[in-house]
């Protein structure tokens, strides 16, 4: 697609008004190579999959480039395991659903996960007891600036709870153009959070019944990006050390906390918003879910700074009253229109 001005409002789920000073479509490796090639070193480089976990700024000056590479491709079976590879253009879901019906199991507790396959291992997403992480083979990229390939293993990505390489310095240098998964007919079915549990109680844990759960339960708790702006889980579950995890349970006994990695302790944030009043709460077009205190909802809202604005009232009431500091999981691109 030749590059064009763009409005970016149909290409984000928060359905903000955001402009790209140039868009380019690209379909394969190749097409994505050439347009790189033709951007001046010193021209800013904006990579947009399906939108769902970014809040844009007004405009978005240099290149954007919107991944639209598609591929399902079955690389090697061996007995009941096999590795998959999906192009990063994508959809997330429609790609669970594919290895579901070819009995290529593990990502079930992922479904109905809005946004494209290349977005993924950026956010190392998770839900429902799963993370991406467990199943991901490699990441294929792209050097935004050099043109040049490279295949990088689970520990180049350095995963972690909702974060990866990709989000940090040395990794915003590469696009992702595929992933590859290592998925098995025989995976076992995850069913140990207590949500999925409950629900699955007194049903045969099968490979369906765990995928038909969590799509019913994520119908149930949270809206659908296509009817209601909004991005998921706006904030992650803040990780603590044991000790600060201690001093809050001896405050309030009833708050929420789960084991995470290297002896620390994950709080729940919806929780800690839940506790502050702030579900149904409604400011500038934005609104925090009457169903979901994770959630941010739009009603209204056409800029990034009335959801930014809402985020940090939040972050702030929190802070103040439990001393924790919550992080936004989209990521912010862009500039405000008045920088421009």
């Amino acid at each position: 697609m030749a590059p064009a001005r763009a409005d970016l409002g149909p290409l984000n789920t928060l359905k903000v008004s955001a402009r790209a000073e140039c868009l380019v479509t690209v379909t394969s490796v190749e097409e994505l190579v050439a347009a790189l090639s033709d951007i001046p070193a010193d021209s800013p480089i904006h990579v947009l999959g399906g939108g769902s976990n970014v809040i844009l700024h007004d405009r978005l000056p240099g290149t954007t480039i919107l991944i639209a590479i598609k591929e399902r491709t079955v690389l090697s079976q061996s007995g009941d395991s096999a590795v998959v590879r999906a192009g990063a253009g994508e959809n997330w879901h429609e790609w669970v659903l594919w290895c579901h019906h070819n009995a290529f199991h593990g990502l079930a507790n992922l479904a109905l996960i809005p946004g494209s396959v290349g977005a993924a291992p950026i956010q190392n997403i998770g839900a429902y007891g799963v993370e991406v992480e467990q199943f991901i083979q490699a990441v294929h990229v792209i050097h935004r600036r050099t043109g040049e390939g490279e295949v990088l293993s689970p520990m180049d990505c350095d995963f972690r709870y909702r974060d990866s390489v990709f989000k940090h310095e040395r990794g915003k240098e590469w696009i992702i153009t595929a992933v590859d998964f290592t998925l098995s007919a025989e995976t076992p079915v995850q069913v140990n959070y207590p949500t999925l549990r409950a629900r699955l109680r007194d049903a045969e844990l099968t490979h369906d019944a765990v995928l038909a759960s969590v799509m019913s339960i994520r119908r149930e708790r949270l809206p659908d990006p296509v009817i209601t702006p909004n991005v998921g889980s706006f904030f992650k579950n803040p990780i603590v050390s044991l000790e600060v995890a201690d001093g809050l349970r001896r405050g309030h006994p009833e708050i929420q906390v789960f084991p995470a990695d290297g002896g620390q302790v994950k709080i729940s944030a919806a929780w800690l918003i839940d506790q502050l009043g702030w579900r149904g709460e409604e400011r500038s077009g934005v609104r925090v879910s009457a169903d979901h205190a994770l959630v941010l909802e739009g009603c209204g809202a056409e800029s990034a700074a009335p959801w930014l604005s809402m985020a940090e009232a939040i972050h702030d009431s929190v802070l103040d009253a439990y001393g924790v500091s919550l992080e936004i999981e989209p990521r912010v691109i862009g500039s405000p229109a008045e920088s421009s």
